[in-house]
């Protein structure tokens, strides 16, 4: 599978970002999907997913209540709807997915990475 990720721009603090994170091979459906976030000199860090098997979505904990996660099947196609943006929220984000059975937050268990797209939050 391809990911292929975008959307990302400069926002002033309290505005919103919609990402979105196009796949290329096999569906999404197949896969466990996770958004995740880097700054320089930092981990990178999950911020929302979906596991292959349904239920409700997970989210960081810095970003729970303000970012949403969804997908079109139609358009295999991801999206992270990101509100009430905080300069903190500044970074390049990636879309990523593997195939196991269970479902992670952890970065290392991915194998499938878009190229990044950045966000810049103006405070």
């Amino acid at each position: 599978v391809q990911l292929q990720a975008f959307g990302g721009g400069l926002v002033q603090a309290g505005g919103s970002l919609r990402l979105s994170c196009a796949a290329s091979g096999r569906t999404f459906s197949y896969y466990n999907m996770g958004w995740f976030r880097q700054t320089p000199g930092k981990e990178r860090e999950f911020v929302a997913g979906i596991s292959r098997s349904g239920g409700s979505p997970y989210y960081g904990e810095s970003v729970k209540g303000r970012f949403t996660i969804s997908g079109d099947n139609e358009k295999n196609t991801a999206y992270l709807q990101m509100n009430s943006l905080k300069f903190e929220d500044t970074a390049v984000y990636y879309c990523a997915v593997f195939s196991r059975a269970y479902y992670t937050t952890d970065y290392r268990a991915y194998n499938y990475w878009g190229q990044g797209t950045l966000v810049t939050v103006s405070s």
